[in-house]
């Protein structure tokens, strides 16, 4: 006896499995008109650079170690560039009281400023954690643009009272002593600040290092201001003259 046709017929075929379709290849210029879309769209979420993100630039090419090397590094020159200004400001005040110099109460002025700037500093980076902190170094700036202005104001007074008064500085070796030291320790540390400031990208340790700088470029107008007086009495608004100059330049820099 046959089976039913049906009971032949009751094994189900098997599926076909359709391949998964995929998806046609992108040509270039459309993939990279994707690609530009979706950079644009991060630039918006999250800024063009580091710094919108409250980083600095350091933090793309620094490794941790490095950053924080770099770090005491700026430390050590910040406690040092302290205590070497605040010897040298104490001792051009001393000069410009004894020998009425304009331009020694503005080096003075200048170096109890870098006394300042290097103690922001070393707030700025006293934290390990924030050596990257575009945020903070934002802090530092400001305080800094504002203690420039306030001493530009009063070394430009100073000078242009001694001026108006037309008095004469007097030259001595204590004078020459003073401005040769200052333009050495100013102008080394200096150098050393701004380039732990380029590599760190601090525009904190570049300002403070360009206050240096100045102060250097003071020490050296006080000996070519007073051996300017030495030989020719008449050029006596020169040491004058040089304070304007030096505080305005200040002013210009902290604006």
């Amino acid at each position: 006896m046959e089976p039913p046709a049906a009971a032949l017929d009751s094994t189900p075929d098997p599926a076909i499995v359709q391949p998964p379709r995929s998806s046609p290849p992108v040509p270039p210029r459309e993939q990279q008109q994707q690609q530009e879309q979706l950079r644009i769209g991060e630039s918006g979420q999250f800024g063009e650079g580091p710094e919108d993100r409250g980083l600095l630039e350091s933090s793309t090419r620094l490794k941790p170690h490095e950053a924080q090397s770099y770090r005491k590094k700026a430390l050590w020159v910040s406690w040092v560039s302290i205590i070497v200004t605040l010897a040298l400001a104490v001792a051009a005040f001393t000069v410009s009281v004894m020998r009425y110099s304009a331009s020694s109460f503005g080096f003075a002025f200048d170096a109890t400023l870098d006394v300042l700037s290097s103690a922001i500093v070393l707030w700025r980076y006293s934290n390990a954690a924030a050596v990257h902190s575009a945020h903070r170094e934002y802090i530092a700036c400001v305080i800094l643009g504002v203690i420039f202005l306030l001493s530009s104001i009063c070394i430009v007074i100073k000078a242009i009272h001694d001026l108006a008064k037309k008095v004469l500085p007097e030259v001595d070796d204590f004078l020459y002593s003073v401005s040769v030291l200052s333009g050495i320790l100013c102008t080394v540390l200096a150098v050393i600040k701004f380039m732990l400031g380029k590599v760190l990208t601090s525009r904190a340790l570049i300002t403070d290092g360009f206050n240096s700088l100045v102060g250097g470029i003071m020490g050296f107008s006080i000996l070519l201001s007073a051996e300017v007086f030495k030989h020719n009495s008449s050029v006596w608004y020169l040491d004058g003259s040089i304070g304007v100059l030096i505080g305005l330049t200040i002013f210009a820099y902290g604006i």
